[in-house]
């Protein structure tokens, strides 16, 4: 269990670390969140059509919409302009709590990998490496990629490369502490 724990702890924290590097000090993701000099009369205008946090696609249908109308909706739009819009009615930015909560939620990802790992006999140096670079592209696959696929997300290359990087330090890590000699 000590062995599992400190996987975790180390694994977790060396993944936090690449993801705090990532979007802060080397700024990967900044073309993921551009700026615009109308950011105020766009939140104004939006704050006046929208009465509740959440995502909106723009175009888009009612829930209730039928085959027919998606059909011409998808016709109708063709070429045309679209977006994807995260509204919130309130600037409630905890940095405290969410770099809590982005650690724990790390070295619990990895604590997760790290009882995969000690399952498999014998686990060697490349097993555990590759299967943490697997765990990263899994991660990868699921949310950023598929988000890309459907609504054009900017960003797949970098958390792509955040993927492998952070999950492939983790990989060496474990590889090292886990291994069975």
């Amino acid at each position: 269990m000590k062995k599992l724990l400190i996987g975790a702890l180390v694994g977790g924290l060396l993944v936090f670390i690449w993801q705090t590097l990532s979007w802060t000090v080397l700024n990967l993701h900044a073309k993921s969140y551009q700026y615009t000099t109308s950011q105020d009369s766009i939140l104004s205008n939006l704050s006046s059509h929208f009465s509740e946090d959440g995502q909106y696609l723009l175009p888009n249908l009612p829930v209730d919409a039928s085959m027919d109308d998606m059909t011409k909706f998808g016709e109708t739009n063709k070429g045309k302009p679209w977006a994807v819009v995260s509204y919130h009615k309130s600037y409630d930015m905890n940095m405290g709590a969410n770099i809590v909560r982005g650690l724990l939620t790390q070295i619990l990802a990895v604590f997760l990998l790290c009882w995969i790992l000690v399952k498999i006999p014998n686990p060697g140096f490349s097993t555990i490496l590759l299967s943490s670079l697997f765990v990263g592209l899994i991660g990868f696959m699921f949310i950023p990629y598929s988000e890309y696929i459907w609504y054009k997300f900017p960003g797949a290359a970098i958390n792509l490369m955040d993927a492998v990087l952070s999950w492939g330090l983790c990989g060496l890590w474990l590889g090292w502490w886990l291994r069975k000699p």
